[in-house]
């Protein structure tokens, strides 16, 4: 290929051509499949080429593709809002369409900032969040991010909204077990409330399974109970970044379900679209949209694509595929079969610490003494070899962070289309350990070499 001019995320990497793709396999010009065990970036839940999602792109671009949402509305996107509120839990019934998981849970941020407003009550500005945690890449995004790395080059201009620990089991900051230790890391958010006020706090943050700042962290079974109950003992709105977990990829619509929680605004994206076109949204419940239709009546945000009919038909082409498919009746089954093959390795790689996640959102972390659960040197740089390793071998998986810190640590994501079949999982499982045998004799050979 002549000159790139095109700012890829290595600037001096050489990229694959990707040509077209297939169910859960993508393939270059070169005509070298790859296996997306990754669903790009936790996106394409319903696989690569499904013909129905195409007409439905096809049957949409012969009407209209884009319409400005100041001057009009459109069929698509009204039905596609309807739906979401008919397969999302309690009163979770308005959306506001956007184009990208950042832009969603900004939204949501000036939703709930703009709540509390429209009640009179201007000082809860603030918006609580998790260290060890990722909401997107915009300035107010990235404020609400626990990631330090992330952070590092804009900390000026970032708001310092993380404020607790994560649910991080594997490396407890207190050293217990759940439930015995009362789950002190949520507890953690009532003393951020009494320390900052929760008169000055208008609502608190978190993704229900930690995704590329953790590696997939699922928390304990009444971690989100206590959370939701603090938030509501102290009048703060509980947000939900379903960005990553939404539609069907822990086995329900939404993560929270899993614990039996209804938040207050929810943060959509990814597999809303499955990447078949760039579609996000934050989903309000009745109550955050109450005084705002009694007062201003306009929510304070917008983009120029913001609910464009070519997105909304595609997403609705999803949401109906995954329906009648009934696919997610299944992700839970899959995913305990994917979780044993992981298991497996891990018997078979000292390496491999821990073995997480939700569903079909699973998350492997490495380190270099599993009993001490000591991580390896950042110069080893681990996850980006056994992603790399893995791509020569026609695996895509994700990186991640460990949860360490943000800094420290080594991890993976394992999260294939939902469409997956178990001889696909038995594959994806054989490709990992061929990639994890390349790892564990490339670190040998360190060891040898250090020896020397």
């Amino acid at each position: 290929m002549e000159q790139s001019f095109l700012i890829k995320p290595m600037l001096d990497e050489s990229y694959p051509v990707i040509d077209y793709g297939k169910g859960v396999y993508l393939f270059d010009m070169e005509g070298k499949k790859y296996f997306d065990a990754a669903s790009g970036a936790v996106t394409a839940n319903i696989g690569h080429g499904v013909q129905e999602i195409i007409e439905a792109m096809n049957e949409q671009a012969k009407k209209v593709s884009f319409v400005y949402r100041s001057q009009f509305t459109s069929e698509a996107a009204e039905r596609l809002a309807n739906k979401i509120a008919e397969m999302t839990p309690g009163d979770l019934n308005w959306c506001f369409f956007v184009n990208s998981g950042s832009e969603a849970t900004e939204t949501a941020m000036k939703m709930a900032i703009q709540y509390w407003q429209e009640k009179g009550i201007q000082t809860k500005t603030k918006v609580l969040s998790r260290w060890v945690s990722y909401h997107g890449i915009t300035l107010g995004a990235l404020s609400m991010s626990g990631h330090p790395v992330r952070r590092a080059r804009f900390t000026p201009l970032l708001e310092d909204f993380p404020a607790i620990h994560p649910p991080y089991c594997y490396r407890c900051p207190y050293k217990l077990e759940a439930p015995s230790c009362g789950y002190l890391c949520a507890q953690e958010l009532e003393s951020a409330i009494n320390r900052i006020g929760a008169d000055k706090i208008a609502a608190f943050i978190a993704e229900p399974v930690i995704g590329a700042a953790g590696g997939a962290i699922a928390p304990p079974k009444d971690y989100f109970k206590v959370i939701k109950e603090i938030c509501e003992d102290h009048n703060i709105l509980f947000i939900a970044d379903e960005v990553m977990t939404g539609f069907g990829r822990t086995g329900t619509m939404l993560a929270c379900e899993q614990w039996g929680i209804v938040p207050d605004i929810v943060a959509l994206g990814k597999g809303m679209g499955a990447g078949y076109a760039p579609i996000a949204a934050a989903l309000a419940s009745e109550k955050v949209m109450e005084p705002i239709l009694a007062g201003t009546k306009s929510v304070m945000s917008g983009h120029t694509l913001s609910a464009n009919p070519q997105s909304c038909a595609v997403s609705l082409a999803v949401l109906e595929y995954l329906e009648k498919n009934e696919i997610m009746k299944e992700v839970e089954c899959k995913g305990v079969y994917l979780r044993n093959q992981l298991e497996k390795l891990k018997n078979q790689f000292t390496f491999i610490g821990d073995v997480r996640g939700k569903g079909l959102l699973l998350g492997l972390e490495f380190v270099g003494d599993r009993d001490r659960k000591t991580p390896f040197p950042r110069k080893t740089m681990i996850t980006q070899k056994i992603i790399s390793i893995a791509k020569e071998k026609g695996l895509l998986i994700y990186p991640a962070g460990a949860g360490i810190d943000g800094v420290n640590g080594d991890s993976i994501i394992i999260s294939p289309p939902l469409t997956i079949t178990k001889r696909e999982i038995e594959e994806l499982a054989l490709l990992l350990k061929e990639s994890l045998e390349a790892l564990s004799a490339h670190l040998n050979d360190d060891d040898r070499e250090g020896d020397v």
